[in-house]
């Protein structure tokens, strides 16, 4: 008995092969069999998950949207590629999650400063020559489309 409390789990051994066993298990309806603990916990990571994704896209479009408005001597052509290429992912993430969207304008508004240091990082600017607070609607963030480069 001691030593199966010791043997490390499928869980801890192999990831993957877990992870078909409790897809069998479900499938066969043998749910009293599931290893819950681990299962509620993977569960709730792929929650997490969507969400740092969501958090991570839209610090890097607010920044390179910041980078473009506040430096146009400096404008690149890539910022407007990054920009597009996030908001393409985004639509993508939001379109597979669409929950994701009921406190856009709120997580817009916390990963804001976050894409500030990001631009002040990338451009040597003061944190002073961006505005205090998210200048875009959540519109603009998802679908503008950024102005020709002259």
């Amino acid at each position: 008995m001691v030593t199966a409390l010791l043997r490390p789990s499928l869980y801890e051994e192999d990831y993957l092969a877990w992870i078909e066993q409790q897809v069998a298990l479900l499938r066969a309806g043998r749910t009293n069999e599931l290893d819950l603990g681990n299962l509620i916990e993977e569960l709730e990571d792929m929650g997490r998950a969507e969400w740092r994704e969501l958090e991570n896209r839209l610090e890097t479009l607010l920044a390179h949207m910041l980078k473009r408005d506040h430096q146009p001597e400096e404008r690149s052509r890539s910022w407007d590629h990054t920009i597009d290429e996030q908001r393409r992912r985004l639509e993508r993430l939001l379109k597979r999650s669409p929950s994701l969207r009921r406190n856009l304008a709120d997580t817009l508004a916390e990963m804001y400063p976050y894409a500030v240091r990001k631009a002040v990082r990338e451009t040597r600017m003061s944190a002073a020559a961006f505005p205090a607070q998210l200048p875009y609607a959540v519109e603009q963030v998802l679908r503008e489309e950024p102005p020709a480069l002259d």
